[in-house]
């Protein structure tokens, strides 16, 4: 009771009242955007005409941000830069701009994810505690994690991968487990939060048995690892080369009139709506029937243009469907079950994209089950040093990939 001061319980109180509120109001704004995102997609799906307003759409998009939001176009980068300079702020606007672009990018047919929306709106909300308290520049760095992992948890339903996706994220290959607790408490109370609302989650068929262990075993996961990394490295190419071409566009609003153009075109051209939106649907499907090699390349195209074109949305559940189509597409060549191949896809593509290969391996045990997490975590790991070293956040840093590599394998 010696250690117990006046000060201490005050700066205790500071935390678990910020942990809750952060909690509450990222949980539920995690619900109303899940709610918002089912909503739109079922009315775009039963009236695919909509799809027709796309470029108008984009241009809407873009000149809002170009005439409102200011720093907040910076989007997840510049989460990144406020973690490694607390002064930087983020501006409350984000949060809101956030959520209605990336609604309407899917109302209107743009292939586009959600987990980039969550970070934003997590990290906005925790800021918003900055100017409540007194924080030094350590704990704000905290409080912004919190409010990320709470955005990443409550949205996918998986607060372990959420808490170690927000540590991991900022600086690949160095885990600050001081951190640890708090952020994972806020993802916990966060998913808590958004599942009162009801079932909003997407549930996933089980991967049933997993193969003994063996040499063709251990060259298969090799085969299957880098198979995935070349994937995450073809989607950073491809993405990196549709915004250089975007670029050069000299007005601003014609790129997204030009982008949305380009994906009526190719939805008119295979008469399917499969590859805009979510693709939840060919996702699930993926874990029982053998895709085409086709799907996932298209899914990159189409989320390349989106992204590149200026349409709001994040890059991970796109990068779930390229992982989960092309591993149920290995299941030709490659023997061993297509679910396992779909659910190693899922998160290996995701791990090369964003360098957070524990967060990735974690997130596969937390939807798919313990029964295979060793296959996760060694396919999610050779994807991250087969990805190469760039990755979908150019603020991130680094550590050297092939370093990292030898010490998660070493012993």
């Amino acid at each position: 009771m010696a250690n117990v001061t006046p000060s201490n319980i005050k700066n205790i109180g500071k935390w678990l009242l910020s942990i809750c509120m952060i909690a509450a109001l990222v949980g539920s704004t995690s619900a109303f955007f899940l709610y918002g995102l089912q909503e739109v997609t079922s009315f775009r799906e039963a009236h695919l005409w909509i799809l027709l307003f796309l470029p108008l759409a984009g241009a809407a998009i873009v000149y809002w941000y170009q005439r409102y939001a200011g720093a907040a176009q910076q989007g997840n980068n510049l989460l990144l830069r406020s973690y490694y300079d607390p002064a930087v702020g983020i501006p409350l606007k984000m949060a809101p701009m956030i959520l209605l672009s990336t609604l309407g990018t899917h109302l209107f047919g743009g292939s586009a994810g959600r987990e980039g929306t969550a970070i934003q709106y997590g990290g906005t909300i925790a800021s918003l505690f900055h100017r409540w308290f007194s924080w030094s520049k350590q704990e704000k760095r905290v409080l912004l994690l919190c409010g990320m992992a709470a955005g990443f948890a409550s949205l996918f339903g998986t607060p372990w991968a959420g808490t170690i996706f927000a540590i991991e994220v900022v600086q690949v290959g160095k885990i600050r487990w001081k951190a640890f607790i708090p952020i994972l408490i806020t993802a916990l109370l966060a998913n808590g939060v958004c599942g009162f609302y009801g079932q909003l989650h997407t549930h996933y068929p089980p991967i049933g048995t997993t193969p003994s262990l063996s040499i063709p075993l251990l060259g298969y996961i090799l085969l299957a690892g880098i198979a995935f990394g070349l994937a995450a490295r073809l989607f950073i190419f491809t993405s990196e080369l549709f915004s250089s071409l975007f670029q050069k566009i000299p007005h601003p609003l014609l790129r997204p009139f030009i982008g949305g153009l380009l994906i009526i075109v190719i939805v008119f051209c295979l008469q399917s709506s499969r590859y805009i939106g979510l693709g939840i649907p060919t996702i699930l499907s993926s874990f029982e029937t053998a895709l085409p090699p086709t799907d996932f390349l298209l899914k990159i195209l189409l989320t390349a243009i989106t992204l590149s074109a200026g349409f709001k949305g994040g890059e991970v559940t796109p990068l779930f469907f390229i992982g989960a189509t092309l591993g149920s597409a290995l299941a030709s060549i490659i023997p061993l079950p297509i679910a396992l191949l779909a659910a190693t896809g899922f998160v290996a593509v995701f791990a090369g994209c964003t360098k957070t290969p524990i967060a990735c391996s974690i997130m596969a045990i937390e939807l798919f089950g313990w029964q295979a997490a060793l296959f996760f975590l060694s396919i999610s790991f050779v994807s991250f040093w087969a990805s190469g070293r760039r990755g979908i956040y150019s603020m991130q840093k680094t550590r050297k990939t092939k370093r990292l590599f030898r010490r998660a394998f070493r012993n």
